[in-house]
């Protein structure tokens, strides 16, 4: 009797942690760094990237596993993504491959008699882990995009920025990943205070939600000043523009605009209020391109 776990251990992980250990240090990082990511030791590292551990070949040629290992090298390499991110997308792929796929079949030819039953399901692969890790993601690389987008800190309001991001299925302000504070233009530099987490932004998260709650299918929101210049570039962009009312409260105001197609919501300002552009996208990552779009 065997499980297909221990496929997944004696040949599956082998192969894959050696590919993934390949892949990061040819992007320059250490074996100390490779090591604390993988969760091993520097000398399986070495064993790992000197190609000193049976491979199988099957694993390592199927192009799915290799686009998987590219995409994480990627991300952990610059920080994107976190390893319990890393850990959760492995996971994912392993279920896929266990389900009828390259797992399955290695286990049916181990264990002829499992060929009449494949195709079984072990895992839901859309789980709240995988969204939250990949919402979160998604606002670290938005957040790389407006560090590097030289003016986005003139687009900054007085009281400072937001990028946020909702989980697909978003019912309230836990479900959404924003920066703990605020983004702040400091001395002309944009400063992202701390990594992205879920819970934190209170008014922009609610904008989004209310949003969301009226019509729009928008699962990202980024505040910015307000200014008849920046609101036409934002239109020459192509994007559409819907003005609330400032003074009423943010649920009530949006709910009385037509929301569903708008991409940028606006209030002018009133007394003790200072005018705002909440610019809507499909996620934190193209929020930030079309701010890098404007500067």
């Amino acid at each position: 009797m065997k499980f297909v776990e221990e496929l997944v251990v004696e040949e599956f992980l082998p192969t894959f942690r050696s590919m993934l250990a390949e892949r990061l240090r040819e992007r320059d990082l250490t074996q100390s760094e490779v090591a604390s990511i993988l969760g091993i030791s520097q000398s399986a590292v070495s064993k790992y990237a000197h190609g000193e551990v049976a491979r199988n070949e099957a694993v390592l040629n199927d192009e799915r596993v290799r686009d998987l290992v590219d995409e994480l090298a990627d991300g952990l390499a610059t920080g994107d993504l976190t390893p319990v991110g890393a850990l959760v997308e492995v996971e994912v792929l392993i279920r896929e491959l266990e389900r009828g796929d390259l797992l399955a079949r290695l286990h049916e030819e181990r264990v002829p008699g499992l060929a009449e039953n494949s195709g079984y399901d072990v895992h839901d692969p859309e789980g709240a882990l995988r969204a939250a890790e990949r919402t979160r993601s998604s606002v670290r690389r938005g957040l790389r995009t407006l560090e590097n987008t030289s003016g986005f800190a003139g687009l900054i309001p007085n009281v400072g920025s937001n990028l946020v991001e909702c989980t697909p299925d978003a019912d309230g302000i836990d479900d959404v990943a924003g920066v703990p504070g605020r983004i702040f233009d400091v001395k002309g530099r944009t400063t992202v205070p701390g990594e992205p987490e879920f819970g934190v932004s209170g008014h922009v998260a609610s904008v989004l939600l209310a949003a969301r709650a009226h019509g729009s299918d928008a699962r990202a929101a980024l505040n910015l000043r307000y200014d008849d210049a920046l609101h036409d570039q934002l239109a020459s962009l192509g994007l559409e523009t819907v003005e609330f009312d400032g003074e009423t409260d943010t649920e009530s105001a949006i709910a009385s605009v037509a929301v569903a197609e708008a991409d940028v919501l606006y209030q002018t300002g009133a007394m003790g209020i200072e005018p705002i552009t909440y610019l809507l996208a499909p996620d934190a990552e193209t929020a930030a391109e079309r701010v890098r779009d404007l500067v």
